[in-house]
């Protein structure tokens, strides 16, 4: 009898054991399931009313967003290295630093709705549902990216988002079109239509505009301005740099893009205003990108890396989401370095993934043109090299 007990104390005890030390400490926090937080007031322009200034933040959503801001900055902080390793070439534009405006964005619209943005696009991508797996490796051109690996970094697709544009403002048309197609379906859905400071200087941005307000369409037009167009300052750019105004007769909005929680009220503000067929309406995201506008741009050329290094230690978005909750009591450091170690394990599979698979043949060079067509020959480089596109 005493061995039997023996025994059966014995397998308690392992079980406890093989348990992780920090899964159990989680397991004993008393956690809050929500808490309520100040945001700052975002700046309005022709609106008697904007977001609220608190919002309530779940435990469960906290999580997720940081899990996702995460998950882009490891994603783009390993692009950087394969574009080192010249896995991937050509152009290749990284958004770290600027997850909170990706995430918030995301998080105050409807899977339904609509997205078009700029070649600055992976952390969209993955926030509209695309995996890092098949990010990583439309980076690197293999057969696993979401784009056959035949778009690249500025080109990426998914349901509801209509990629990464290579031409400097080029998308504002496309996404006023888009969101007139949400008003003529009739669906209360709205487009979100994302370009930079340095974009919000172009002529195609005001057509679109003006056509959008003409039309009442149900477009929000969101100008990440992370200060820099290119290596050329906004102040040196732009004659007026308040660009949540440059609708003129649309209404606008200035956002904390640094605060998840802030874009995400403002969001959801914003797509609220368009589905109440107002019309378009303007969102500044007041952010910062840690790169160079792009790999070939290291970026301290024309600022110092003192100002980089200060918004780092004051205005990160990850870091100021993760000690807004671990101070609320909605999570603990140790879980947080859990979710570190996961998303980290994440990214070097999906590296791995993006390195190792094949690249697309040349004979599919020409497929996917049309998305629903009977077979056809396309020229090549030359009048004599012929390929067939299927659809």
């Amino acid at each position: 009898m005493k061995k039997m007990l023996a025994a059966a104390v014995s397998r308690v005890l392992s079980g406890v054991a093989q348990k992780p030390a920090s899964r159990v400490l989680v397991a004993s926090c008393n956690y809050s399931n929500d808490a309520t937080f100040e945001i700052k007031k975002c700046d309005l322009y022709r609106l008697e009313e904007g977001p609220p200034v608190t919002t309530v933040l779940t435990r469960e959503d906290g999580l997720k967003y940081y899990r996702m801001m995460q998950t882009i900055r490891r994603m783009e902080l390993k692009a950087d290295q394969l574009y080192k390793q010249k896995f991937i070439r050509g152009f290749c534009h990284l958004c770290d630093g600027q997850e909170a405006c990706c995430v918030g964005l995301e998080a105050g619209i409807n899977p339904t709705d609509h997205v078009i943005t700029s070649y600055r696009a992976h952390g969209l991508c993955y926030t509209r549902g695309l995996s890092v797996r098949a990010i990583l490796a439309e980076l690197t051109g293999r057969r696993g990216g979401c784009a056959k690996g035949k778009g690249g970094s500025m080109h990426m697709y998914a349901k509801n988002f209509y990629g990464g544009n290579g031409i400097v403002g080029a998308q504002g048309p496309l996404g006023a079109g888009v969101a007139l197609a949400c008003k003529y379906k009739g669906k209360k859905e709205v487009c979100l239509t994302l370009y930079g400071d340095g974009a919000a200087n172009q002529g195609q941005i005001f057509e679109a505009y003006n056509m959008a307000a003409l039309w009442k369409l149900p477009c929000v037009f969101v100008c990440e301005n992370n200060l820099y167009g290119m290596g050329t300052s906004a102040e040196r750019a732009a004659a007026s740099t308040d660009y949540y105004k440059r609708g003129h007769f649309i209404p606008g909005l200035r956002v904390d893009g640094m605060d998840v929680l802030c874009v995400r009220e403002a969001t959801r503000f914003a797509a609220d205003y368009c589905r109440s067929e107002k019309g378009p309406i303007v969102m500044e995201l007041q952010t910062y990108r840690y790169h160079g506008h792009s790999m070939s741009d290291p970026g301290v050329s024309y600022r110092t890396r003192q100002e980089i290094q200060n918004v780092r230690s004051k205005s990160d978005p990850i870091m100021l989401l993760k000690d807004r909750m671990v101070n609320s009591k909605l999570a603990t450091v140790e879980e947080f370095k859990e979710i570190d170690v996961e998303v980290r394990k994440e990214i070097d599979d999906a590296a791995h993934c993006a390195t190792t698979d094949p690249e697309p043949p040349l004979e599919e060079l020409g497929h996917h043109i049309y998305c629903d067509n009977p077979p056809f020959e396309v020229r090549g480089a030359s009048q004599w090299i012929k390929f067939k596109s299927l659809s």
